[in-house]
């Protein structure tokens, strides 16, 4: 089994946007950790600033022991559904839980033990808006507003959505030090997804929640008059809604904004998430998405350790 260096490594962590696929960065985080790897600083987009900031604030344990409990009926029970014509989840509900239950903690960015940057974009202003200070919790709200769905946060004239429609994989924006092994976690990977060997009855568990409709579908139904009115169907191709097409949108657009980011910031350390191991709503698959992170994460860190001729073997 391959451990850490002796002397600590130290890692200046940058996690990406992709919904419920940022359950793997929870996996990626313990496989560092477990190798003896300390993370200095982190940056994140969406799901990535919100697994990073947990981290961060020492609370990551807590949120991983609440979505691991979680099956599809609870999915939609955290989902509060709106007819804003800005989008049609609000995100208050679950972050309300997570307060209730002191896992996002009111403190300020500039407190915590380590750097973290969270991005967010500003849609007036046509830039993004990159959080190294002030609220925790307001900036991750922004940098989880995935247009359309989520409703956006409002602040000082500018209106914040996801930080994935700019910076995916906010590269350019985590602090790092001279020394620091730069890891990128890509959640949009355009490889094939090879599930995690699983415990006994583990993904059994997952397929074996309550009877009712997913998330996803549960928002198509929701949809079902406007889809009726504007979707469009190709001949001979099967019709696609308005929320498929949303998600496939958002995830070209980020595959191709991902590969700007690594060209021009290329780490030493990549991560390839597959993009179809989860949708956007597949939060009751946790215990699949945080091992198939940790799965991956330890495969790239093997050839990393032995391409720098780091790793011991006991």
């Amino acid at each position: 089994m391959k451990q850490g260096n002796k002397h600590s490594p130290s890692v200046a962590l940058v996690l990406s946007s992709g919904g419920a696929r940022g359950l793997a960065h929870i996996g990626v985080i313990h496989e560092l950790v477990a190798r003896g790897y300390k993370i200095r600083s982190i940056a994140g987009s969406s799901m990535g600033a919100l697994v990073g900031g947990l981290y961060a604030v020492g609370k990551l344990e807590e949120y991983e022991n609440w979505i691991r409990g979680f099956d599809k009926l609870d999915i939609l029970r955290m989902i509060d559904f709106t007819l804003s014509d800005e989008g049609f989840i609000k995100g208050e509900r679950v972050f309300e839980q997570m307060r209730k239950l002191d896992m996002i903690p009111d403190i300020r960015i500039e407190e915590l033990p380590i750097p973290y940057t969270a991005v967010a974009v500003d849609i007036l202003r046509n830039r993004e808006r990159v959080f190294s200070s002030g609220s925790l919790i307001h900036a991750i709200r922004a940098s989880i507003a995935i247009p359309l769905v989520f409703t956006p946060v409002h602040e000082e004239g500018g209106v914040l959505v996801d930080g994935g429609v700019l910076s995916p994989l906010p590269l350019d924006f985590v602090e790092r030090q001279k020394e620091d092994i730069l890891v990128a976690v890509d959640l949009n990977a355009p490889i094939p997804y090879t599930p995690p060997p699983s415990k006994e009855g583990e993904r059994e568990h997952s397929s074996d929640a309550p009877v009712g409709k997913s998330p996803n579908q549960r928002i198509r139904s929701l949809l079902k008059k406007w889809d009726e009115m504007f979707g469009h169907r190709f001949p001979g191709k099967e019709k696609i809604g308005y929320f498929d097409v949303i998600m496939r949108s958002v995830q070209l657009m980020q595959h191709r904004l991902t590969t700007y980011a690594l060209f021009r910031t290329p780490p030493d350390v990549l991560i390839q998430i597959s993009k179809e191991c989860a949708t956007v709503f597949e939060f009751y698959r946790a215990e699949e998405l945080i091992e198939y992170g940790r799965a991956v994460c330890g495969e790239a860190l093997d050839r990393f350790e032995e391409s720098q001729g780091r790793g011991c073997t006991i």
